[in-house]
Order: C-alpha cells, then structure tokens, then sequence
C-alpha cells in the first residue's frame, strides 16, 4: 500500500484539501474508473476550450501543480490528474515504470473524459508519464511541455545519494526537520511553508518508490510524431539541465524547442513556471 497507515493518509488529504481550497478557484472534481485503478482529476475552466492535461510529479498532487499554473484555464479547459500511487485521491495502485502501463492509464483516462486533440503538460515523474502515453499512443495527444522530465536522462548517482537520499533517509528515521530540509534545499528553487509541511508528512506516511529511473531508447522516440517542448533546469542534480537537452536532441525528431531555466533546481521557482506557462499560453 502507498499509505502507511490510514492516519497517514488522512493527514495528506487535510492538507490536499487545504490548499485546493486556497486555490480560490471554480473546478469540478471527477472520479474516472480506469482498469489500473479509480483516478481524480480536478477539472478547471470552460469544456469547450481546448484540453489539456496536467499531470505532477512524484510526491505531489493535483492541487499542487494547479497553483503553479494559474492561468491555463484562461485559454484551456484544464485537466490536472492525480497520479497513481501518489499522495492524492487516486487509487494506491503502483504501475511498473518500465512497461507502458503508466501510458495506458492515461490514454484510458483521456478515453473515459472523451478528450481529444489533448495539450499534455508533465511535469518530472509527469514527464515520464506524458512520453510513456506517446509510445502507447499518441493519436488523442496534440502537444506536449514536459518540465524536468523524468525518462530522458540520470544524474550522477552518487551525487543524489549523497546530496538527497542520505538525508531523507535520516528525516525518514528521525523526523528531524534539518533533514528533510536540506532535501528540500537540492529540490527546489524556492519554497513555501506549505511544500514544507507536505513533503514532510508525505515522506513519513508514505512508502515511496526508490527504484532506478528508466530512460526512453531512441527507437521508441524517434516513432514519436507529435510536437514535444522541453523545460530543462540547469541546476537540476537528478536531471541535468545542459545533459538532458542534448540527449532529448538525439532521441526526439519532434522536438520543437528546449528551454533551459537557468540558475533553476528541480522544482522552478513561481518566476520560472509563469515563464513556461506564458510559453504554453503563447504556443496555443
């Protein structure tokens, strides 16, 4: 199971729930039955404009990634996902990263909402999850932005070890929050009280996947057709900004452009992602 105990669990929807509604916002929430497991998704904006779909990364969740793009919905209707096996509402269910499993689940979620011509927007582990439904089958999908993606290329493990999972292991054991702030510190660009509280109670109440990354062949990304953009951020430990632009240049011939956020960590600071979003507005 993702939640380590049901107090656990209820502690992380509290905090979901908290800030979806600091969000300040009008959205329908929406359980999607898929056969990988019951999937929400907060939907935001008109449904007759455009969709598009945001998809986080490991350890967040919808509203999260929603407060970092304010401004879709102005010209999209917008679809944020609450990943599998994540700290959110959907099912606890774990997908194996290295079949298409994560690819099918989304393209059945699309199926079920009746989406077509679909933005996709992932950002980290959602990147990973983007370019696994354009293996799968890229025929529903119009474009994607990936942010940080996972699945394109690996930083050097021992720096990760040594810079993030050494400490998180010991927040993990001792609860001490000078650890999981330097976690915080290699991750992040800048951060909030509330990212604070919530990966600290995530990374206590949850069973997280340590496992090693997969990256995609250039088989599967040259069969890629549809117009791909990439946000890369140079001070990123796990994804090397400069590494990961060079080997998205060999292994995607639908690359449009990759941008590389200079100075930035793996999560953008706000400045960094209205940039991308001003960039996701603008390529409409």
């Amino acid at each position: 199971m993702f939640f380590k105990s049901q107090e656990g669990r209820s502690k992380i929807l509290s905090l979901y729930n908290r800030k979806l509604h600091e969000l300040n916002i009008d959205y329908s929430e929406k359980l999607v039955d898929t056969k990988f497991g019951k999937t929400n998704i907060i939907q935001v904006g008109d449904t007759n404009l455009p969709s598009l779909m945001l998809i986080h990364g490991t350890g967040g969740c919808a509203p999260q990634i929603l407060e970092s793009f304010p401004n879709l919905a102005s010209q999209y209707c917008v679809y944020a996902v609450d990943v599998l096996a994540q700290p959110n509402k959907s099912a606890e269910n774990r997908l194996d990263m290295k079949s298409l499993d994560y690819g099918k689940w989304l393209l059945e979620v699309m199926i079920k909402l009746r989406l077509k011509e679909v933005t996709l927007v992932g950002f980290s582990f959602g990147g990973l999850i983007s370019l696994k439904a354009l293996e799968y089958n890229q025929t529903p999908i119009k474009q994607v932005f990936l942010i940080a993606p996972v699945y394109i290329v690996n930083g050097n493990p021992i720096l990760n070890l040594w810079k993030m999972f050494v400490p998180l292991k010991k927040f993990i054991k001792t609860n001490n929050q000078e650890h999981i702030k330097k976690v915080m510190d290699v991750l992040f660009s800048k951060y909030d009280g509330f990212a604070l509280v919530f990966m600290s109670t995530v990374f206590q109440h949850c069973n997280m996947d340590f496992s090693p990354l997969p990256v995609i062949s250039k088989k599967s990304g040259k069969n890629i057709k549809k117009p791909i953009t990439i946000f890369a951020a140079e001070k990123d430990i796990m994804f090397p900004g400069k590494k990961l632009i060079k080997q998205a240049k060999q292994v995607f011939p639908s690359l449009e452009e990759a941008v590389l956020l200079e100075e930035s960590k793996h999560v953008p600071s706000t400045e960094g992602f209205e940039f991308i979003e001003n960039m996701i507005l603008n390529a409409k």
